[in-house]
């Protein structure tokens, strides 16, 4: 018997990641609404997925144009069963450095875009079920040096997506789930567009006193040569952060204080062993989902 049919909604879906989150909704059976900023990239990219696709031009900062969004799948598909939040911006730099208005714009796509999108998914899903997914950050996890605002609208995107979800289970809602996906960097065009930056380049290593940068602007350097074989053209590296979690439950309650020793799950001052390998953070338990993933650039 087969599935029926029910509609989904990616944001910032013209290009990267969220185009390719589209082409994976579209195989699963969805018709899917890419919408973007660009009115150019969001039709582009539903014409390469076919008939199973439109496209509407969305600017997440206007609650509005996203409600819009909303009603047109539910028209077309019958019923929303997924939305997907990853429209993003960043623009690296202190931020005493960035005009107020980059600021602004970085806070209000980022934390207010994802605002918008899940208040107005769940006034389709809260009768009839479904799933929505933030596309957040590591910066959503710690501090970032170079990308503090970044980090600030991330952080935003966090706390508003566990404690709506904390609402939705307070009000008898369980049919709604809300996740929060928050990978590193990922090779996509919003990685792409920092090669021109200088703040992303790799610098000389007698500035990093042997040591290269990360495309990650930082005060100090974090990435030692040996880990910075990736590197692309342009200089721009690969980013191989130092994760600021612990990779085991066991590590966590004595991390921050350096003081894990003792740790029977094989912990050590420099972190768990090898056995511990795996993703940065993963809090699966309901009701907080917090899990890693990728991002369109560097997240």
């Amino acid at each position: 018997m087969s599935r029926p049919r029910t509609g989904a909604v990616v944001t910032g879906a013209g290009r990267g990641l969220g185009r390719l989150i589209a082409a994976l909704l579209v195989e699963r059976g969805h018709h899917v609404l890419v919408t973007d900023v660009s009115e150019d990239a969001a039709r582009a990219a539903a014409a390469e997925l076919g008939s199973d696709a439109s496209w509407a031009a969305v600017d997440v900062r206007d609650e509005a144009q996203v409600a819009r969004a909303r009603d047109r799948v539910v028209a077309e598909a019958g019923r929303l069963e997924v939305w997907v939040n990853n429209a993003g911006v960043l623009v690296t730099g202190p931020a005493w450095e960035q005009p107020s208005d980059v600021r602004r714009l970085m806070l209000e796509v980022n934390a207010l875009g994802t605002v918008n999108g899940t208040v107005a998914a769940i006034g389709a899903m809260r009768h009839t079920g479904g799933h929505i997914l933030n596309v957040v950050s590591l910066a959503g996890l710690t501090a970032v040096p170079g990308e503090a605002v970044y980090a600030a609208s991330k952080h935003a995107a966090i706390g508003f997506s566990l404690s709506t979800l904390a609402d939705l289970r307070l009000a008898g809602i369980r049919n709604v789930d809300i996740s929060c996906v928050c990978p590193d960097g990922i090779w996509t065009p919003m990685l792409h567009d920092k090669l021109d930056d200088p703040a992303s380049r790799c610098r000389s290593p007698a500035n990093c006193s042997g040591r290269r940068r990360s495309s990650r602007p930082s005060a100090r350097c974090w990435t030692a040569p040996a880990r910075s074989r990736r590197c692309r053209a342009g200089g721009v590296c690969r980013p191989v952060w130092p994760t600021p979690f612990p990779r085991s439950d066991c590590a966590a309650s004595r991390w921050r204080s350096r003081r894990a020793e003792g740790c029977s799950g094989g912990c050590s001052r420099r972190g768990p062993r090898r056995r511990h390998r795996g993703p940065a953070v993963t809090a699966a338990a309901s009701p907080h989902r917090v899990s890693t993933g990728q991002e369109a650039g560097v997240p």
